[in-house]
């Protein structure tokens, strides 16, 4: 099966060539733009799994729409590995930097995380 996430990353940047956006060919205002962009869809499809669970407590009508859940989830992905593209970063790069960030994570929950220290991100 080969590398998952490298194989998602080279199928996104496929769909967005087939769009019209190469990343790969893009100067610093480009570039902005399409951050930008992407960051305002991942929002929208956020906003979208939101409507997929009962939140309003005053409305009776609202279902659960687990399978639609599903699928914001990954229009997600498509948008954030589309902004990951769009920041020079390759999967591995993502894979590596996760790892970082992860440790960091547990790292802060070991000492309590009794105070926030943009520091220890330096190396992430």
């Amino acid at each position: 099966m080969g590398d998952m996430l490298e194989t998602m990353f080279e199928l996104q940047k496929n769909l967005n060539k087939r769009v019209g956006v190469d990343t790969d060919a893009m100067d610093d205002d480009e570039r902005q733009k399409w951050i930008l962009n992407y960051a305002r869809a991942l929002g929208q499809e956020l906003a979208e799994l939101v409507d997929s669970v009962p939140w309003k407590w005053w409305a009776q009508y609202q279902v659960f729409d687990k399978q639609n859940a599903k699928v914001e989830i990954i229009d997600m992905f498509h948008f954030l590995m589309s902004l990951a593209l769009t920041l020079g970063l390759s999967a591995k790069d993502v894979f590596e930097s996760y790892l970082r960030k992860n440790k960091v994570n547990f790292d802060r929950q070991e000492q309590g995380y009794i105070f926030k220290d943009e520091e220890d991100n330096v190396g992430v």
